[in-house]
């Protein structure tokens, strides 16, 4: 599926919520930084300190990221399915810069790929859960 531009706009200029669940039910949901929407639409995420939702991704695939501009209220939110990956371009972008940003206290170990299958408005307004 592709995304508007409105909503690949707000995903880059924002911090993301992202959240996964374990197959017993356990909720979990991290505020992320090292992140990108890629050319093919697909949702990037770098792993860094992401042992809980990488875990839950291994164990069903099944990811949800909520995106806004706190300033106007205008929001996204995306589901998907996630694959997590160890090696790749991705994962090389996504070293360099935790490298920079931590100056080596830290390291990207991999990231989420993610395919968007559904985005929902969560803008308050006539719109909000509006499936895009």
């Amino acid at each position: 599926m592709m995304m508007n531009e409105n909503v690949v706009k707000i995903l880059k200029a924002y911090m993301w919520d992202v959240a996964t669940c374990s197959d017993d039910g356990n909720p979990n949901v991290v505020p992320v930084a090292f992140k990108n929407v890629t050319e093919d639409g697909k949702l990037v995420v770098g792993d860094v300190f992401m042992e809980t939702t990488m875990n839950n991704v291994k164990a069903n695939g099944k990811v949800a990221i909520s995106a806004y501009d706190a300033k106007t209220y205008e929001g996204y939110q995306v589901k998907g399915t996630a694959e997590y990956v160890t090696e790749g371009p991705v994962v090389d972008m996504f070293e360099g810069l935790v490298e920079k940003t931590f100056r080596g206290a830290a390291t990207a170990k991999g990231a989420l790929v993610i395919t968007p299958e559904q985005v929902i408005v969560t803008t308050p307004g006539a719109d909000n859960k509006k499936v895009l």
